[in-house]
């Protein structure tokens, strides 16, 4: 997957899950994606490249790392929470969601319990 379609795919997927937002906290170069206002996806650029920050399991995030080599520990957030995923030709839209999807569930599972049955669809 390249760049732009890896920034296209991932912003419309995101918006596609409940509560799901999207704010400019940073700046105008980073799409911050949140639900409830905790952050589960930053979308930006890094020297020219696209790249997706996504809260993951660390488990999890050693094992993608391991065997997805355009999945490396999150550019500038906790490295043992956080990934960077960037362009290339093993990252496909359904690892894609999978991801983002992943991601969304660990924020939600942190929120308070009555917040957590209003958000997540039963």
């Amino acid at each position: 997957m390249d760049g732009k379609t890896l920034h296209a795919r991932a912003h419309d997927f995101a918006l596609t899950l409940p509560f799901s937002d999207i704010y400019w906290p940073f700046g105008p170069e980073y799409d911050v994606f949140t639900v409830e206002g905790k952050i589960f996806m930053l979308k930006t650029c890094l020297r020219g490249e696209a790249i997706l920050n996504l809260k993951v399991d660390p488990e999890q995030s050693l094992l993608h790392q391991a065997i997805y080599p355009h999945i490396k520990p999150g550019y500038h957030m906790n490295k043992k929470h956080w990934i960077s995923v960037y362009p290339g030709p093993e990252i496909t839209e359904d690892l894609l969601n999978s991801l983002i999807e992943d991601s969304w569930n660990l924020v939600v599972n942190k929120l308070p319990k009555r917040v957590q049955h209003r958000v997540r669809p039963s």
